[in-house]
This record gives C-alpha cells, structure tokens and sequence, in this order.
C-alpha cells in the first residue's frame, strides 16, 4: 500500500512516498480503507520533533511511528480475529461490518491515517452519517472533541454568555462558534486577516485581526475564553475575562501551557476566576456531532483537499498557519 512515511525528524519535506504491507487486524481491530485524512497539530510537532517531549515521548534519536495521521474517514475492510479465549474486545467497542463507512480520531490507537490501509481499535470509530462526506468526517473528530469539551464540558459554557475563540481560523474555531451558537452566545474570533470574512460566514459576531489589535488589551471582557494558540502570559488572558470567566486552553505553545498549569491553582485561590487546560478524551462526544451536521447543518471549512503525496506540503502549510479551517487529504475516491 501507498504511505507517507516519516524515518527521521526534520522538516515535513523529510516525509517520503513509500510502499509499506498492507497491514492485518487484530482482535478488537477493523482494517479501514482510507478514503480521507486530516493535518493536525500532532503531524507538525511530530515530523519536526519539536517541542523536546515529542522525542521523549516517541524516540530520542529517530521516530517509532513511521505514518503519522491521526484522524481517517473510510470503509471498514475486514474485521480482526476474534480467536483465543485471552482476547477480547476494548469495552465499550462499536460493532462494524465490511463495508461501513466509519470515521475517528486514532491518535490514542497508534496513528496511521497518511496511508491507503490502516488498523483501527474498534472503540476508536463511529459510524459516518450517509450525508457526511468522507473529507468532512475526516475534519471533524479531533477538531470537534477540542471544541465541545474546551466550550461545554471544561468551559461550562452558560446561555448568552460572551465567548471569544483565539485562534478561531483554524478547525476548533470553525466548529466552536456553531457549538456556542447552540447556546445563544455571542462569539468573538480572534485571527490573521485573510481568515476575518470565513470566521464571519461561519457565525461569528465580531471578528479580531490579531496583528492589528490586541484582544487582552482593548478592554473588552468575556465569560469564557477558548484558546487555541495559548501563546501569551496567563495573565493577559486574565485582564480579558469578566467576573467568574474561564480561561480554557486546548493546545498550543508548551512553555505557556507549563506557565498556566503552575498558575490555575493560584488563581483559583485568589479569585473567582479559573484556568483550564483541556485533556482531551477522543471520540467522546462523536454522536452529538453526528446529531449537529443531520440536524442544525454543522458546517466544515475544508482546507484543500490535497492528494496523498501532497502531505508534506500540506503540513509545512499547516504549519505556517496559512490554512482556513481544517487541512484534509483525500486519500482514495
């Protein structure tokens, strides 16, 4: 099968077309025939190897996952064996057939989704509705999660509350402001300026060009600010949230993301605003966003999509923050 395969760190032009076996699923697991992917935050730090923790966490010196990719929509193949009284399947797992259309996030199942074939847990996957288009499922798992628990779950977004999105061109932004509208709030989206008119088309109230105007500091105040880039000091996002408003981070620049950790319990002890940085559970909410795009018209922005041996350019690009919602790649008609 064709693959995208990363053997070294270094920059995306360092990924390679490659030929790899197909591989064959084990009990618990489906093989997915991938019709399309997604670019996310975890393909740029990985391929780069940066911040450090990236090496600690998946080799020092060269990669142990050799295809990156962790968000697939596809066509479940086959289904693993089921053999061997010591196996069973993951609790909680979905019940798939040859021939379903499926779609999930698999970074907690070992990636995989820059390739024609790949072997999926099972309690990874959701049923894609028939409407959804296999490049708008593949958009939509990791980006969605991020956006409903950092608004709903952490964030306990409330009705008609003031809510502003930072980083909101990019995939969480895009789904967060349609979440927050099923609340009746009225949205911010803070981002470069040729992102302005998409986040405006997409619901947003008011929109901020962050190279032109500082939000923490135009003396504007908000219930609950989700942070996609997280890439200033805690207490600027403070001076921008009102009585009782929540700071609730969903990634972003790791020696902020340490600064916040160190600084939620103070805050928490001195008043009654509060810092949250989201841990993502994937897949959790999936049905809801099933429920969103049959039902409201949850809408995706696609960046591209682009062809599989286009990967590395598409991540330099996401990289760069060039894109407008979520950077997808067709794997296979």
């Amino acid at each position: 099968m064709k693959a995208i395969v990363l053997t070294r760190y270094g920059p995306p032009s360092a990924l390679q077309v490659g030929q790899l076996a197909k591989p064959t699923p084990k009990d618990g697991e489906v093989l997915v025939k991938v019709r399309a992917t997604a670019v996310n935050d975890w393909d740029w730090c990985f391929v780069r190897g940066k911040p450090l923790i990236y090496r600690l966490l998946f080799g020092l010196s060269k990669p142990k996952v050799t295809v990156l990719g962790a968000e697939v929509a596809g066509t479940v193949q086959a289904l693993g064996d089921g053999s061997g009284s010591h196996r069973r399947r993951p609790r909680g797992a979905n019940e798939f057939q040859p021939g379903d259309h499926v779609y999930g996030d698999i970074s907690e199942a070992g990636f995989g989704g820059f390739a024609e074939y790949v072997c999926v847990r099972q309690d990874a996957l959701h049923h894609k509705p028939p409407r959804m288009s296999f490049e708008q499922a593949a958009a939509l798992p990791h980006a969605a999660m991020l956006a409903l628990q950092g608004l709903v779950d952490v964030g306990q977004i409330q009705q008609g509350e003031r809510v502003l999105i930072n980083g909101a061109g990019g995939g969480v932004g895009i789904i967060g402001v349609q979440i927050a509208k099923q609340y009746g709030a009225e949205v911010t989206g803070v981002d470069s300026a040729h992102k302005l008119d998409t986040l405006r088309a997409v619901g947003f109230d008011h929109v901020i060009d962050y190279q032109q105007q500082d939000f923490t500091a135009n003396g504007e105040h908000y219930d609950l600010i989700v942070d996609a880039k997280t890439n200033r000091s805690p207490f600027q996002y403070l001076r921008s949230l009102g009585p009782g408003g929540r700071y609730v981070t969903v990634g972003g620049h790791w020696p902020r993301l340490l600064q916040l950790l160190c600084v939620a319990p103070i805050v928490a002890s001195l008043s009654d605003k509060r810092v949250h940085i989201v841990a993502l559970k994937p897949n959790k909410d999936l049905a809801y966003v099933n429920d969103l795009f049959e039902t409201k018209g949850l809408q995706c922005v696609i960046d591209g999509p682009y062809p599989l041996n286009d990967v590395p350019q598409a991540i330099q690009r996401f990289g760069e923050a060039k894109h407008v919602g979520k950077v997808v790649i067709t794997v296979a008609p």
